[in-house]
């Protein structure tokens, strides 16, 4: 087990969730637990932040050491980079997808380049700062690679000769661009988990399952909105049929005779395209609300 520092998990009879304590995903994981309903206060370089409403105590780390913590027992659970699982080669359980943090493990090379796929890497120098995933991943499809490890300014390896190509991880795509490299190929698709324990947690297992539940209902709600419509009693069953909800929609009778008024929860991307067709279905008055939770 790697040595801490920390106090072993739940020794007071808490949940300890490890959470990123800096980084792309830290603020979007504190604010996702306290949108569950969480509550709790940080403190100036806190470490440990004890949730003032719930037996549930936070640990603030680097996201890179939770995989780890997370399968050692250090905590019970954590929110990190499904990257970083493949990363540290970690056994943990991922138990839901955040839908935050999104990224790529991707390759790159110099827009010159003749290379043109993952393939054209074989037996080729690669730069990377994310060795085990980038080895994993090319051995996945059969591609046998150098790897250069750096920490830093990958971008700039084939330019200063010391690869052939770059793997890395991208957001938007914009640093590749700006350093004159071309995207090639994706190897890992990656986003904010919520992972727990391999093992039997007890009275915690609830605990870890009401948590997930709550955060469950928050990352749902997210993807979808609440959209209320009146429309003529006559064109109800033709506005159902537009509406894809989680169920059918509610129907409920208005003051004024023949209007009726519809709601239903729908994904939000599908907005775009559906508001104007309720509208020349007959729909009026639509409003479209956030919604702050949806547990079916």
């Amino acid at each position: 087990m790697k040595e801490t520092g920390f106090r072993i998990a739940g020794a007071d009879g808490r949940l300890v969730v490890a959470v990123p304590s800096k980084g792309r995903l830290a603020q979007p994981s504190l604010e996702l637990l306290e949108a569950a309903g969480l509550a709790f206060e940080l403190g100036e370089r806190a470490l440990h932040v004890p949730c003032t409403n719930a037996p549930v105590e936070l640990l603030l780390v680097r996201p890179h050491d939770i995989p780890e913590y997370v399968q050692d027992g250090v905590v019970n659970a954590g929110v990190t980079g499904a990257n970083l699982i493949a990363e540290t080669g970690s056994e943990v359980e991922t138990l839901l997808e955040l839908g935050f943090g999104r990224c790529t493990l991707e390759a790159a090379v110099p827009e010159e380049s003749a290379l043109r796929c993952i393939a054209d890497l074989d037996g080729l120098r690669v730069a990377t700062a994310y060795p085990v995933s980038t080895k994993s991943a090319l051995e996945q499809v059969g591609v046998k690679a150098e790897l250069v490890l750096l920490s830093g300014s990958v971008e700039a390896a084939p330019r200063l000769g010391l690869s052939d190509a770059v793997i890395d991880l991208v957001s938007t795509g914009s640093t590749a661009s700006a350093n004159g490299l071309r995207r090639i190929g994706t190897l890992l698709e990656s986003q904010a988990v919520l992972i727990g324990e391999k093992r039997e947690l007890g009275a915690k297992g609830e605990m870890l399952e009401r948590l997930e539940m709550m955060l469950r209902g928050v990352v749902a709600a997210r993807r979808r909105r609440y959209l209320m419509l009146n429309a003529p009693a006559e064109r109800v069953a033709e506005l159902e049929a537009l509406l894809p909800s989680m169920g059918p929609p509610s129907v409920v009778e208005l003051a004024e005779k023949g209007q009726l008024a519809l709601h239903a929860a729908v994904d939000v991307d599908e907005i775009w395209d559906l508001l104007p067709r309720l509208k020349a279905a007959g729909a009026s008055s639509i409003l479209v609300m956030h919604l702050e939770r949806v547990v079916p």
